[in-house]
């Protein structure tokens, strides 16, 4: 739904150049709207990060606004945007509330789970026609206190009883929890399995029970208030995606999560570069006719921002190609070569843009100076900060670029003169 420029070239009256007009289409919707719900996120994103409490002004915009369900397909009644165009509603959310955007960002990555592979289930279409009509917002709970952060592995197991199944599961962070309709949740298939023989459930608020564990009371991304919860769920196993969590996994979950999170961030970042602009000019009004020194600095940090800019675009490219992949618009299947690339571009973009959004707002601090570094002022970056630390951390980058050297290791180098 990318919407291109529309050129056209008319010779003016009395001149004897040709001047190149440009009209521009009117913004698209989704776009608007997300700037809209920005505007209400950035009003209360000082509460809700001095409060640590979920951002339900900017979330009862969204379902005004519909943006719950951009990403399903218009089949189901969804607006059908494009992983890039999800990734700009993330950007702009970022720079009025980092925490709403996580979660905006978290939300759509569940989305994706189950538009890309519950399509041939017939209770899955229609979770994704009520999503539509309710607008209701799913969270995530693939941690579990026994094997940390590592999802690829799960303790719980699937409990069948004829076509019901119950889960129990002890996750010590379920972003956002206590407020999500509906909770995606790995399992072991079944309690005979393997530790990496995982499925995904989408258990439903009404037969959910969630006993808190642990609160949030973290640096930063306050409000997406990833408290802990022993969870208990049951429903019909119809509710079981038919897909294998690990397909899940590499297909869908960690590209569409790297690219979001990305997406995030960079507009954490812009945001702050934005703030250090208007410091900048503030600046310059007070000394005419010279440069202020801080000029380099906003020079590095503007440059540093639009590296991840291009960096998300290239990663958006890739993700789009290896979609068309899978789904025969190119040839069959993959070579090896080619998914390990794709896999290691994944983890080198969330490894990279996570490290260079904190450069950014670091070099913003300096810029800024005092008025950066305290609370309340037009220029203050410090929430941005706090909340930009969470990204290395959030699936650790170590990990990540260990699991990235083991991939370059399977990878062969190409041959001179290929790309």
């Amino acid at each position: 739904m990318n919407t291109p420029l529309l050129d056209a070239a008319a010779a003016q009256p009395g001149g004897d150049a040709a001047v190149v007009l440009t009209a521009v289409e009117p913004e698209p919707g989704w776009r608007a709207a997300a700037q809209r719900c920005a505007a209400i996120a950035a009003q209360f994103a000082d509460a809700v990060d001095r409060d640590a409490r979920f951002p339900s002004e900017a979330f009862d915009a969204l379902k005004r606004e519909r943006l719950l369900s951009v990403m399903v397909a218009v089949a189901f009644g969804g607006a059908g945007l494009s992983l890039a165009e999800v990734g700009a509603i993330c950007e702009i959310l970022a720079q009025g509330c980092a925490s709403t955007a996580m979660v905006f960002a978290m939300h759509q990555i569940q989305v994706a789970c189950i538009a890309a592979h519950g399509s041939g289930s017939a209770w899955h279409r229609q979770l994704l026609a009520q999503l539509v009509e309710r607008q209701w917002l799913l969270a995530s709970a693939t941690s579990e206190e026994t094997i940390g952060g590592n999802m690829r592995t799960s303790a719980c197991s699937v409990e069948l009883d004829g076509a019901r199944f119950r889960i129990e599961k002890l996750a010590p962070t379920i972003s956002y929890g206590a407020h999500a309709d509906g909770i995606l949740v790995t399992a072991r298939r079944t309690a005979e399995s393997a530790a990496a023989d995982q499925v995904l459930i989408v258990a439903l608020r009404e037969e959910t029970q969630l006993e808190k564990r642990g609160g949030w009371d973290a640096m930063g991304m306050r409000g997406t208030c990833s408290e802990g919860f022993r969870l208990v769920a049951g429903g019909l196993a119809e509710q079981i995606l038919p897909t294998p969590f690990a397909e899940i996994a590499d297909q869908t979950m960690l590209p569409v999560s790297h690219t979001l999170w990305a997406s995030v961030w960079t507009g954490v970042a812009g945001d702050a570069v934005n703030r250090a602009k208007a410091f900048f000019r503030a600046q310059a009004r007070s000394t005419p006719g010279a440069v202020p020194p801080a000029g380099l600095r906003l020079a590095e940090a503007v440059g540093l921002l639009q590296m991840m800019q291009a960096r998300l675009a290239v990663a958006l490219d890739a993700a789009r190609a290896a979609h068309d992949a899978r789904h025969g618009r190119s040839q069959a299947d993959a070579p090896l070569a080619a998914q390990l690339g794709f896999a290691s571009d994944m983890n080198t973009l969330k490894t990279s843009i996570s490290n260079m959004a904190l450069q950014v707002v670091h070099e913003v601090l300096m810029i800024c100076g005092m008025a950066g570094y305290k609370n309340g002022t037009p220029y203050s970056v410090g929430r941005h900060l706090r909340d930009l630390h969470s990204a290395p951390l959030m699936i650790n980058n170590d990990r990540i670029a260990q699991n990235t050297a083991s991939l370059l290791l399977a990878q062969r180098p190409a041959a001179p003169g290929r790309a």
